[in-house]
């Protein structure tokens, strides 16, 4: 986004949204008039990114509920929605680029058609295994082997690549054995607004692209519902097996002293263990680094939460990390977990953890 954009989203402004439908490479429709609509991203889902929009069924003579036919731009058979957010600047709109959704269903109530569409990873969900699947070469090569081409994979050049172990399968769940071998690869994967799947080291942090304060703008900062113990751990064991077959296993402590579940602490003075393993890891080093970046994973679903209602801002994702202000913080660096986005006038709020 522009820097006036930027200023301009920081309080009340004129938008709008834009969308367009796409199928098998070609535009169906350039132009969808939608009245209303929503965005929500959830990073703990396995499909992060869910759309719904409403459209009047009559608009400039073209009747929007596709019924029963295969080839209209609103219907489920493969179509795409690739969504743009608006951002009048100076008369003139600045369009921020929201991604590509597939859309799931469709229906007609009266005078409004009703769509959800859901994020590109609902291609690989849908796609179980026609018969077990053995993965070979690298782990980079298998990630393509899963995705494309549904999807195209890009892989961040700060992740080193290791091979597949012999003789391992995965069944039928696709996306479940790319969420494995993401685990056993200490690696996070999202799909960008280009529609392409980046595959990129997991970390936990970074530098704030966003200062929020609490009564400022309309901005409202509190603390979220209630805690509890769920998923609270302060040490992560990763088991493989090296490739005579012999039992491996690296250990990770939380020692973090700002985490409220640090071993040793008053969370809990003996060890709460959170075991997975996997095939994948075929040395320690490769079991110690699944297990640091499985804990940053547990913390993401245990870690203390602020609830954040704010003037919408389009350029905003999950995991980007924002500054706040408020509910006795100052200054703290947050991730973004959630956040629903309209499509129409209204606010927009964020579920942000606490670093």
């Amino acid at each position: 986004m522009s820097d006036a954009a930027l200023a301009i989203v920081q309080r009340s402004y004129t938008m709008q949204v834009r969308a367009e439908s796409w199928r098998d490479g070609e535009l169906l429709a350039a132009d969808i008039p939608v009245a209303g609509g929503q965005e929500d991203r959830d990073r703990s889902l396995n499909i992060p990114e869910r759309v719904s929009l409403s459209v009047p069924c009559r608009d400039r003579g073209f009747n929007w509920d596709p019924q029963a036919d295969p080839d209209h731009p609103l219907a489920a058979f493969g179509q795409q929605l690739h969504i743009s957010y608006g951002v009048d600047v100076g008369g003139d709109f600045e369009w921020v680029d929201r991604g590509w959704f597939v859309i799931t269903e469709v229906g007609s109530d009266g005078d409004t058609v009703s769509v959800t569409a859901q994020g590109l990873l609902t291609l690989i969900d849908e796609a179980k295994f026609v018969s077990p699947f053995q993965p070979s070469g690298t782990f980079s090569s298998t990630v393509r082997s899963l995705v494309e081409p549904a999807l195209t994979v890009q892989v961040d050049g700060l992740l080193t690549d290791q091979s597949v172990p012999v003789g391992m399968q995965w069944d039928s769940d696709r996306l479940g054995g790319l969420t494995e071998l993401l685990s056993a690869w200490a690696a996070d994967a999202y799909v960008t607004e280009d529609g392409i799947l980046l595959v990129e080291k997991l970390i936990d942090g970074g530098t704030p692209v966003l200062t929020l304060t609490d009564g400022v703008g309309g901005t409202v900062v509190r603390w979220q519902g209630s805690g509890n113990r769920d998923g609270a751990f302060n040490v992560v064991i990763a088991q493989g097996e090296d490739s005579s077959g012999n039992q491996l296993q690296g250990v990770v402590y939380d020692l973090d002293s700002a985490s409220p579940y640090r071993y040793g602490g008053p969370f809990n003075p003996l060890p709460v263990p959170y075991v997975f393993s996997s095939p994948l890891m075929t040395t320690v080093s490769q079991c110690r680094a699944a297990a640091a970046a499985q804990l940053l994973q547990l913390r993401r679903a245990s870690s203390r939460r602020l609830a954040v209602s704010m003037v919408p801002h389009p350029g905003l994702v999950t995991g980007d990390v924002i500054s706040a202000t408020g509910a006795g913080l100052v200054g703290a660096p947050c991730v973004i977990e959630t956040l629903s986005l309209p499509y129409s006038p209204g606010e927009m709020s964020l579920t942000v953890r606490v670093l």
